[in-house]
């Protein structure tokens, strides 16, 4: 797993990390056993305080999601998600095509980000489907974790 901070997102580099690790395990990129980069690779790769990660990984660690094994390094223990890995990939290739669609349409990301967002809380955070509104799309709730 290689780590992304962006300094500009107004998010603390810590959670950031800890945000990536959760969408990697809903999207059955990491599961329990998986040993998760070392602190000094982090920081290498990342250019982040290594506090900042042990931080991350602390957090990850109290809500039940990891454990520290000393001399050993880090290691998931729990999964996130319940959705069959096939599925999750399925709805990440439609996304991705639709993204592109969208970025050839003019949208930047930020644009993107508030286009999905508006249907994920239209019906106030609900799986609400586009069926509901008269579409045929996939559900708003689907792809939550690709973003």
């Amino acid at each position: 797993m290689e780590f992304r901070i962006d300094r500009s997102s107004g998010l603390p580099a810590y959670l950031q990390l800890v945000r990536q690790v959760r969408e990697a395990l809903r999207l059955g990129w990491l599961g329990p056993g998986d040993r998760l980069p070392t602190v000094r690779d982090v920081v290498a790769r990342s250019g982040v305080n290594a506090n900042t990660v042990l931080k991350a990984y602390r957090e990850l660690e109290l809500s039940g999601l990891v454990e520290a094994r000393q001399g050993s390094g880090t290691f998931v223990k729990a999964g996130l998600g319940s959705t069959d890995p096939r599925v999750m990939d399925a709805l990440r290739a439609r996304l991705a095509v639709w993204v592109r669609e969208a970025r050839a349409a003019g949208l930047d990301v930020e644009d993107i980000d508030a286009l999905v967002r508006s249907v994920l809380t239209a019906d106030g955070g609900g799986n609400r489907t586009a069926a509901d509104e008269g579409g045929d799309q996939a559900t708003a709730g689907d792809g939550v974790a690709v973003l």
